[in-house]
């Protein structure tokens, strides 16, 4: 089974539509993905943050198009991922720097350092950075 790394630093809506479109595509092609959250990037599976994801100045247009389109919410993303058998680590770095338990995140994320991630990924065929 080839692997997916992916690294999320960024907390913005089109971020997490990035991260959660790449996880659940490479899990529905039998890949195993794992997904760091670090920084901002924590902002996509923090449980009240994920559902206010802030749209980038400028780009309100897109609301409609994703109403349109029939694009999931981000909280329906998050819980498809996990599902699918995503694995999302959140930075214990980060994590104390905010002053953030795990509580905090959506149900079922492991805490772990940049060491964690990076034993999942030095043999990930495809490595992203979001």
């Amino acid at each position: 089974m080839s692997k997916v790394a992916i690294i999320a630093s960024n907390g913005g809506l089109f971020d997490a539509y990035k991260v959660f479109n790449i996880a659940t595509a490479a899990a529905a092609s039998d890949q195993e993905v794992a997904i760091f959250f670090t920084f901002e990037g924590l902002n996509l599976i923090h449980k009240e943050a994920y559902t206010q994801l802030p749209m980038p100045e400028g780009k309100e247009h897109f609301v409609e198009g994703f109403a349109k389109a029939n694009v999931p919410a981000i909280p329906e993303l998050v819980a498809m991922a996990q599902e699918m058998g995503v694995k999302f680590i959140g930075c214990q770095m980060t994590m104390d720097v905010m002053g953030l338990e795990k509580e905090a995140f959506v149900d079922g994320i492991e805490v772990g350092g940049a060491v964690t991630f990076l034993e999942f990924a030095k043999d990930a065929e495809v490595t992203l950075t979001f």
